[in-house]
């Protein structure tokens, strides 16, 4: 399954990164400047920058998928 890209991610919309096999839970905060988003882990609750995580991976070695949660 192909997974979306960064331009279609949306604030208050919550999605799962998976990264080399590490997976992540989290909802955008706010847009950043130079494409970068502000997000919160939804496990931890702690923010930090989507940049951060895919920093180490790029193309076929991450996907995000939009979490559809009741």
């Amino acid at each position: 399954m192909a997974g979306l890209h960064l331009d279609v991610l949306r604030v208050g919309k919550k999605y799962r990164l998976i990264n080399y096999g590490e997976q992540h839970d989290f909802i955008i905060e706010a847009t950043l400047p130079g494409g970068d988003f502000r997000v919160k882990d939804l496990d931890t609750l702690e923010p930090y920058n989507l940049k951060e995580l895919i920093a180490y991976g790029h193309g076929k070695d991450y996907i995000i998928e939009e979490l559809y949660m009741e």
